[in-house]
């Protein structure tokens, strides 16, 4: 084979290869970052990391985590959005809806995967869920039918429910939209709905000394990160004034709540990570369609139950993922 022949075939052969994927370049290291409303939640962290570590993303390996959280200041998210920014992360993951949202006011170029949004069709985050457009894509945390659902089973718990309070944030967009489908269920269940506002840290002892005013029968609690950081303050509150609850997440059962019923968070952020994934080994974020919450949780704890004085009916306990004795 003559010279020219054997140089012609190996640069063919060499231009048939594949090229690797972004991920698979050789010492290439990603910085993802990370950025949340509320405070650092280890267990979120652990859960996000073994994600990552199953799709061969090792930390400080091929991947590195920069961490931003506001501690329930939401007024930060704009300047920590901007430091991601000015650092030049690959990806920008984001829990809840206003990290999501103050992303991507600092950026229309650098990747965003939600992880756990509210209403990112209503908030303005994403164009549609099929195909998002722009540069946001991820997880939503909504489920339409949630808070009908939720109202019914603390009724079939409290067969004379009259009066609910439902305690939520007023500065988040989801859950005030939750709150609003709350009192259309209630209306035709004939169930007075009270309303316990909080915006922030401060809020909290207002609230309480509010339904401690109102003596509801009932309180409904609508999970995002600053209700969910304040989640052990909130159900000593229930416990100490003997009030039957419903929380949005099985942390709240854990820390002693009466019941929880909504998405499990674990899995949405264990989903994110294969987000992430995809973006750095060259998906576009409009290309990739939002997903909905696919496994929800109810959580009975019955040591809270027996506190109470209260008996969980045969339907419900048959209905629970997980009984705390």
């Amino acid at each position: 084979m003559r010279r020219r022949e054997f140089i012609f075939l190996i640069t063919t052969a060499t231009a048939a290869w594949p090229l690797p994927a972004p991920a698979e370049q050789a010492g290439k290291v990603y910085r993802v970052g990370v950025l949340n409303a509320g405070i650092p939640n280890p267990k979120s962290a652990a859960i996000s990391r073994d994600a990552f570590e199953k799709l061969d993303w090792i930390e400080g390996k091929n991947i590195t985590f920069e961490y931003r959280y506001a501690e329930n200041h939401p007024d930060r998210l704009p300047e920590l959005a901007a430091e991601l920014v000015r650092l030049g992360v690959d990806v920008i993951m984001a829990g809840g809806t206003l990290a999501p949202l103050a992303a991507k006011r600092a950026t229309t170029t650098i990747p965003i995967v939600m992880t756990t949004a509210g209403d990112p069709l209503g908030s303005g985050l994403i164009s549609s869920l099929a195909r998002p457009g722009g540069n946001v894509t991820g997880l939503s945390f909504m489920d339409p039918d949630i808070a009908g659902k939720r109202l019914g089973l603390i009724k079939e718990v409290l067969p004379r429910l009259s009066r609910v309070a439902v305690l939520w944030d007023a500065a988040n967009p989801y859950p005030a939209l939750v709150f609003k489908e709350t009192q259309r269920t209630a209306q035709t269940l004939g169930i007075e709905v009270q309303s316990l506002e909080v915006r922030g840290p401060d809020d909290f002892e207002v609230a309480f000394e509010a339904a401690r005013r109102q003596q509801p029968d009932a309180l409904i609690t609508v999970g995002d990160p600053l209700t969910s950081d304040f989640r052990k303050q909130i159900t000593d509150f229930a416990s100490s004034h003997r009030l039957p609850a419903i929380y949005s997440l099985r942390e709240y059962a854990e820390a002693g709540g009466l019941m929880s019923y909504g998405t499990s968070i674990s899995d949405l952020v264990r989903r994110a990570a294969g987000y992430v994934d995809k973006i750095l080994r060259g998906a576009k974020p409009s290309d990739l369609p939002v997903e909905q919450p696919t496994r929800f949780e109810l959580v009975i704890n019955l040591k809270t139950a027996k506190a109470l004085g209260l008996t969980i009916p045969p339907l419900v306990l048959a209905l629970a993922d997980e009984v705390i004795e």
